[in-house]
């Protein structure tokens, strides 16, 4: 009987509350590593979303002509980290305020997007996206979309965990220390 309590203790004790983010902050080998490493993300993929082509390929969409962002779903555990850190996080490690564009990358895949998966989500992004703009922190007007979510296409493997496999690799990402 012991050894049935210590499982089901050990069971209970280990559940969490999974939640979807959707985000669009440049190219996403880096977006995808700044998010992978957080404690309380469970997974990270990149991929392809906002667009109108079914199932794009990374060559249509770096040339823009698929209306797609590079984008990193997220699957996170609500009860370590919540959906307004991710946004927090999101707003300080890109640059919110261009448009299409985040370092040398520039087009509409580039873009500063927020992917919304429930009427939660899309209230919480709105309210955190204006806390951001009357805070001041960005000098500029923040760009930032707020959409739903439509089908995200997963990249082709190559691009999945990209900078781990690459830890030299091309990356434009970084904690800026700002305040919200």
């Amino acid at each position: 009987m012991k050894n049935v309590l210590f499982l089901f203790f050990l069971t209970s004790s280990t559940s969490f509350a999974k939640e979807k983010a959707t985000l669009a902050a440049g190219c996403f080998w880096g977006v995808e590593e700044f998010y992978r490493k957080l404690d309380g993300v469970l997974e990270t993929g990149v991929g392809y979303t906002g667009g109108k082509t079914a199932k794009p390929s990374y060559a249509e969409v770096s040339q823009g002509k698929t209306g797609h962002a590079e984008s990193v779903e997220i699957i996170f555990d609500e009860k370590k980290i919540t959906y307004e850190k991710i946004l927090d996080l999101f707003f300080k490690m890109h640059d919110p305020t261009t448009l299409n564009q985040q370092g040398n990358d520039k087009g509409t895949q580039y873009r500063s997007a927020i992917f919304y998966h429930s009427p939660e989500q899309k209230k919480i992004a709105e309210n955190y996206k204006a806390r951001v703009e009357k805070s001041g922190a960005w000098k500029n007007k923040i760009v930032t979309e707020i959409v739903a979510t439509g089908p995200f296409y997963e990249a082709e493997e190559e691009h999945q965990k990209y900078l781990l496999r690459n830890p030299k690799g091309y990356d434009n990402h970084f904690l800026r220390k700002l305040t919200f």
